[in-house]
């Protein structure tokens, strides 16, 4: 959990975007939200305050109190109520169906990832897969994209990490298990 109010963050969505969805300037809802004692309150009564009273939806509701959160040190880069969690995305020439079959097949799968043993608790063929991963501990999505008959992306999202330090070091992980996957599915 974040500690303290963090500096100034810069890679959030732009004031003349939050502004044009919403109504307000990142100033403006920070002014708001203090002035309402957000910074007591839990995420989920933030983003209800915000979606209720200031009638904004609900995407941009979680967007405006996420950024909220990390302004005022409640919460830091990458942390969510359930812990911590890490990104990665490659785009592979190959089709979805392939990238998919990399990830569902375990014979590919050992070829490609250095952890291969999970639990795929769901799977819609080509389209996601719910992984919880070989830790027992913290769970992956990953979604695959057709980006055209011989081109495909698959994003990978590891989700209950524990702490920043497991979001790099997943981070590192991902990249290189990704860019392993894109010389194994071309293949």
């Amino acid at each position: 959990m974040a500690k303290a109010a963090s500096a100034k963050n810069t890679d959030r969505i732009s004031d003349d975007a939050v502004k044009k969805a919403t109504g307000k300037t990142w100033t403006q809802w920070f002014a708001v939200l203090d002035k309402s004692g957000a910074r007591k309150l839990p995420h989920p009564e933030i983003a209800r305050l915000i979606y209720t009273k200031h009638k904004c939806p609900g995407w941009w509701s979680q967007m405006v109190t996420v950024a909220y959160e990390r302004e005022r040190g409640m919460r830091e880069k990458y942390e969510t109520p359930s812990g911590y969690q890490v990104s990665r995305s490659a785009t592979i020439a190959v089709p979805v169906a392939r990238l998919f079959e990399a990830w569902q097949d375990k014979r590919t799968r050992r070829r490609w990832l250095k952890d291969p043993a999970f639990v795929l608790r769901k799977a819609m063929p080509n389209k996601s897969m719910r992984i919880t991963w070989a830790d027992g501990k913290t769970n992956l999505e990953v979604n695959f994209y057709a980006k055209g008959a011989h081109k495909s992306q698959v994003t990978v999202q590891h989700t209950k990490l524990a702490d920043a330090k497991e979001v790099e070091r997943k981070r590192a992980y991902w990249t290189g298990a990704l860019e392993q996957l894109k010389r194994v599915a071309k293949a």
